[in-house]
């Protein structure tokens, strides 16, 4: 006779799994809350005071960096990264992120492993000020190879409608103020694979030696800009004409997301971009260093500017001070400080767009 354990699930690794999740979810309970991680739902009340709330989704995975997290066996850091990449998608709409479910699929459970994985699933949501309500975990023997894990999830938020930031306010001359990133964040990992290929090589800067691995830089987790946003959103919010989270293709693909559409299809503004106007993290010039083509790096990476608010002119130097002034708040332990730089500015359309190179310009 053939059991379940025999047949490659081991119902009890997954108890010890979920005694771990309940412990990291417990740091994340905040007001709304309704039920307990281990129901067959979860349940969050709207928070009070909205006369028109809609509800603002994101979702996405940590993708191919995962690879890294595996061959170094490291497994604490790309939780952040997955809760990143979905409370940052809906902070574009100036919403506060509510609550975060997560989903691991993997061919062999290892109680350990997976609590690692949620232990950073619950440092970012500790980081943006969300709930952890729930999860899956997928053993699935035979199909994913064993070791190997994948990792996503979604977020939900809630605004009020007439303050949602939607890019329609966006007019010629506003500011564009970028946030500083962390390094690579969580795209463009298939290429970073291809460049580097031992990721336990020391990782130099300007020839000094760091003391990490090259494969520990690319896991700095994705950076959460949450709280930093909100703050100014707090104090400045009706000059706050649109954001952008730069992720998959980078620049040129994210930034026309926000612009709104007039007749034909054709966008309304261009972005111009100076690029000089902001620290690019050292791990961008080893990438190019190692390979990758300094002319289409703009349109795979963040190159350091992790998101961006579009904002009135007169209110610019305001909601740079803002950030810089209290980017202190936001540090973390090996991560490098959030800081702010004024990095462009809109201006019109003109002429034919036939791609989205036409809309984002660098000077």
């Amino acid at each position: 006779m053939v059991d379940y354990k025999e047949a490659g699930v081991d119902v009890e690794e997954g108890y010890r799994s979920v005694f771990k999740y309940k412990e990291q979810a417990g740091r994340t309970v905040i007001p709304g809350l309704l039920t307990n991680l281990g129901s067959f739902n979860g349940m969050f009340e709207v928070p009070k005071g909205f006369k028109h709330p809609v509800m603002v989704s994101g979702t996405d995975g940590v993708g191919t960096k995962l690879d890294i997290a595996f061959k170094l066996k490291k497994y604490d850091t790309v939780g952040i990264d997955c809760v990143a990449m979905s409370v940052n998608d809906i902070l574009c709409s100036g919403v506060q992120p509510l609550f975060f479910l997560d989903y691991i699929a993997c061919g062999n459970l290892s109680a350990e492993i997976a609590g690692e994985l949620v232990k950073g699933v619950a440092d970012g949501c500790v980081d943006s000020r969300c709930a952890l309500l729930g999860g899956e975990t997928a053993e699935m023997p035979g199909f994913y190879d064993k070791g190997k894990y994948d990792l996503a999830g979604f977020a939900v938020g809630v605004g009020e409608k007439k303050k949602l930031i939607t890019g329609r306010d966006i007019q010629k001359g506003d500011i564009l103020i970028g946030l500083s990133s962390t390094g690579v964040h969580s795209n463009g990992f298939s290429l970073v694979r291809k460049l580097v290929t031992d990721f336990s090589e020391p990782y130099s800067i300007a020839g000094k030696e760091t003391g990490k691995t090259i494969g520990e830089e690319l896991l700095t987790p994705t950076r959460i800009y949450v709280r930093p946003v909100m703050r100014v959103l707090k104090k400045y919010g009706t000059a706050v004409h649109g954001m952008v989270h730069i992720t998959g293709g980078g620049f040129y693909e994210n930034i026309p997301r926000v612009f709104p559409v007039v007749k034909n299809g054709k966008k309304a503004f261009t972005a111009v971009i100076d690029k000089g106007s902001w620290d690019i993290p050292p791990v961008f010039t080893e990438l190019i260093r190692r390979g990758a083509d300094p002319e289409t790096v703009y349109s795979t990476f963040n190159m350091g500017i992790g998101f961006i608010l579009i904002v009135k002119k007169s209110a610019a130097e305001s909601v740079l001070t803002c950030l810089n002034t209290h980017a202190g708040r936001y540090a973390k332990p090996g991560i490098p400080d959030l800081k702010a730089f004024k990095i462009g500015r809109i201006g019109n359309a003109d002429g034919e767009i036939h791609g989205q190179k036409d809309i984002v310009l660098f000077e």
